[in-house]
């Protein structure tokens, strides 16, 4: 690619309405989603190769996530009138599983949500995984794999929450795509009670 520019730093917020967090639910929509957040404006056959699906498939899902509000189109980075082009909204999704509850249409939906992006991150841990060989050892070496164990209160674990977001939050800022020796870098925080 040439030198895109990511999705706009604004969260989307807010996104109660079903029928958008089921458009969202769907794997090859994340993942394009995904595509167009970190790494730009894309045309159509650009993201066809880089999914391996067919042109009509994908532009059937980019017209459905631009139904929902995910993304838009951005012609000017079209070459011709043939071409279309789309970029992300907004840089991340914002929706809150706890405000939706008490209403069971929103928690089903929200939960299919979920269990899309749950199944997206399995997929890219085990891409990761196959891909160490060719990193380097540096590179492997500096990744990490864990998980860890303790006993909190609610109000506990919503403080250790908030301090992963924020962890998050001043690493994405010292992000930067155009400084030499960088690599795209994943990381994906989980915190639960067990049941």
């Amino acid at each position: 690619m040439d030198n895109e520019t990511p999705a706009p730093k604004r969260p989307m917020q807010g996104v109660r309405d079903p029928r958008s967090l089921r458009a969202l639910a769907h794997p090859l929509r994340l993942k394009l989603l995904g595509i167009l957040r970190t790494d730009g404006a894309h045309s159509v056959g650009q993201l066809a190769g880089l999914v391996d699906e067919a042109p009509g498939t994908v532009s059937y899902h980019l017209g459905t996530l631009a139904e929902f509000g995910f993304v838009v189109p951005a012609p000017e980075r079209a070459r011709d009138g043939r071409e279309r082009w789309w970029q992300a909204a907004h840089s991340h999704t914002v929706f809150e599983p706890a405000e939706l509850l008490d209403d069971p249409e929103q928690h089903g939906a929200v939960r299919v949500l979920q269990q899309a992006i749950l199944q997206s991150y399995l997929g890219e841990l085990l891409d990761a995984l196959d891909a160490e060989p060719a990193l380097g050892r540096d590179w492997v070496a500096a990744s990490t794999h864990s998980d860890s164990f303790g006993y909190l209160t609610a109000p506990q674990l919503a403080e250790f929450s908030a301090e992963l977001a924020a962890l998050s939050r001043k690493w994405e800022a010292a992000s930067d795509p155009k400084r030499p020796g960088v690599k795209p870098i994943r990381w994906i925080l989980h915190a639960f009670a067990r049941p």
